[in-house]
């Protein structure tokens, strides 16, 4: 137990540095990378994505997730990444309990010993499968792992059934892991992430209420540190939650061995400086700034004591009235940190539980309206909903996009090797992932689509990029929404005549309709509301002239030009002609 918790009258030590679940604090970052987790397990198989720098908190946050996962999903918790093909292989068995041949059945089969890991691996994952069970393996410290384990990592990916994938597999690791999966001997295994997400450190505004709940959960019940040590620890940490935590920690010691019961921004620099051993050594740049500073204020104060007061109201009106001995305004000093007054209303397993159970993620997010706001609008798959109209806040993933466009009489598609023509054909605002200096994609609405430049939505704005950069950085993937009739469940073909898939009567009636005022020579044809060979041929001309694939069947792509010329008031990339 640490010598401070009876000066402070805590519980449990607030600033440990091991991954507690208990203490997790679900930030707006962790609350979308556990949407992103759940929406890769609800995929068919494949690779789930965690990445984030050094002691953001991923693996608090995965030993949270698997703590609460649903019972139908077994989970082998891989820690150690430094193990060969073998090993690993070995270790998975091991984490499923499942039985293993000794050295003796080895010899007497004559197969190595990772094909029969794999194949005692296959059989276990058919039997759970047939039990309606999912498998996760969940690998830590992943950008360790040698590429001979993670070309054994995607084989294990192709352990399947006829119709579903057996094995999900979580990669959770540092930045440099995103690095690694981009070479191209490893492209295949990229291919198959279905899901990944960046955990980024906490954000200034949230470091206070990051203090507020450790020290809650350990019990205190009163302010400990002051309302400046949030500023100073976010400019020594920048926001990196371990190093949070081990300021604070050093900085209790610090304020218990001097009796003070309080902590101070002060008491947080020196016990910073102890423990950070990285120190910035000041710029010549710096030294230059701070030069002409002090020669700046040393100047005014010559002005200052000499210079009449009618002169420095002049110059400086905002110092005149001390000059000219008046009242100073009163300094407005902010309160203290306070665990008390600022509890989270839920725990943080539990906020974090609900949205493994249930996505969407709908929890309610600890920030300040203008932040929330901004929050949002940086959000990709909410500024795509804005511009159809629908305004909602907390979507976070596809899977939950899809829902919500539903929700709103909207469908969402995603091609995966698009080009310019493309999006030309389609014609809708969409999101696109672009590779940034920095090495990581970002998504951004696009917006407009020009001849020479491209129109992207970023956070509250829209950017211009040119033709030619849009094209190097863009990666072929586009997620993009379109509004169908409400009369349409699925595509009409005249192919096979049948009732399930030709009878709508007030799709064809609208079909007609439209057909009819785009062209003069298509009569109405009375079907009985069946999509017949003869609009079927009707459609098939019309797919002719506007240069869409010409097969007579009444589908998304066709839909989506008929609401294009109808003057149907919906979002376009270039203005229809």
């Amino acid at each position: 137990m640490s010598i401070y918790l009876q000066h402070f009258a805590l519980a449990r030590e607030p600033f440990s540095i091991v991954p507690d679940p208990g203490f997790l604090y679900p930030s707006i970052y962790h609350r979308q990378a556990v949407a992103h987790l759940k929406y890769g397990l609800d995929r068919e198989g494949g690779f789930i994505l965690l990445t984030g720098e050094v002691g953001t908190g991923k693996t608090t946050l995965t030993r949270t997730m698997i703590k609460r996962i649903p019972p139908h999903v077994r989970v082998a918790y891989i820690l150690n990444s430094k193990l060969n093909v073998a090993d690993v292989l070995a270790s998975i068995c091991d984490e499923l309990d499942i039985d293993l041949p000794d050295a003796s059945e080895l010899s007497l089969t004559k197969q190595s010993f990772t094909k029969q890991c794999i194949d005692a691996l296959n059989r276990d994952l058919l039997t759970a499968h047939a039990d309606g069970k999912k498998t996760l393996i969940v690998l830590e410290e992943a950008q360790n792992l040698t590429p001979e384990v993670l070309e054994t990592l995607r084989l294990l990916s192709n352990l399947e059934t006829s119709t579903h994938k057996l094995l999900h597999i979580l990669l959770v690791g540092q930045p440099e892991l995103l690095d690694i999966l981009a070479q191209q001997e490893l492209r295949q295994l990229n291919q198959r992430v279905v899901s990944r997400f960046h955990l980024s450190p906490l954000d200034k505004d949230d470091l206070s209420n990051y203090i507020n709940h450790r020290l809650h959960r350990a019990g205190a019940k009163r302010p400990i540190f002051d309302s400046d040590c949030a500023a100073v620890l976010f400019r020594l940490t920048g926001g990196v939650p371990r190093l949070i935590n081990l300021v604070c920690h050093q900085s209790l010691l610090a304020a218990y061995s001097t009796g003070a019961q309080t902590v101070s921004g002060k008491l947080v620099k020196q016990a910073a400086s102890e423990i950070l051993s990285e120190e910035k050594k000041p710029s010549v740049k710096k030294i230059w700034l701070w030069g002409i500073f002090i020669a700046l204020v040393f100047s005014a104060g010559l002005i200052m004591k000499f210079a009449p007061a009618e002169i420095m109201g002049r110059i400086f009106p905002v110092m005149a009235p001390l000059n000219a001995q008046e009242k100073p305004l009163p300094t407005v000093i902010d309160p203290p940190i306070s665990p008390v007054d600022q509890p989270l209303e839920e725990e943080p397993e539990q906020l974090l539980s609900e949205a493994i159970i249930a996505i969407p993620v709908e929890s309610e997010m600890r920030l300040p309206p203008e932040e929330l706001t901004q929050q949002v609008s940086a959000n990709p798959f909410v500024g795509l909903l804005a511009l159809w109209g629908a305004e909602v806040a907390g979507v976070y993933s596809e899977e939950e996009l899809t829902a919500v466009a539903s929700l709103n009489n909207l469908r969402s598609e995603k091609v995966s090797l698009a080009d310019m023509a493309a999006l030309e054909n389609i014609n809708r605002p969409g999101i696109v992932w672009l590779l940034e200096e920095t090495g990581y994609l970002k998504s951004y609405v696009l917006e407009q689509l020009d001849v020479s430049e491209i129109r992207l939505q970023d956070r509250q704005s829209t950017v211009a990029v040119p033709l030619e950069d849009f094209q190097r950085r863009w990666n072929g993937s586009f997620l993009y929404l379109w509004r169908p009739p409400q009369s349409y469940l699925s595509p009409l073909s005249a192919t096979n005549y049948s009732v399930e898939n030709t009878s709508n009567p007030e799709l064809v009636d609208w079909l007609q309709a439209q057909l009819a005022s785009l062209d003069n020579s298509n009569e109405i044809i009375i079907s009985g509301g069946r999509y017949t060979p003869a609009i079927a041929q009707q459609v098939l001309r019309f797919q002719q002239q506007q240069g869409l694939v010409a097969d007579g069947i009444l589908g998304r792509e066709t839909l989506m030009r008929l609401a294009q010329l109808s003057g149907e008031t919906i979002p376009l990339l270039k203005e229809a002609n």
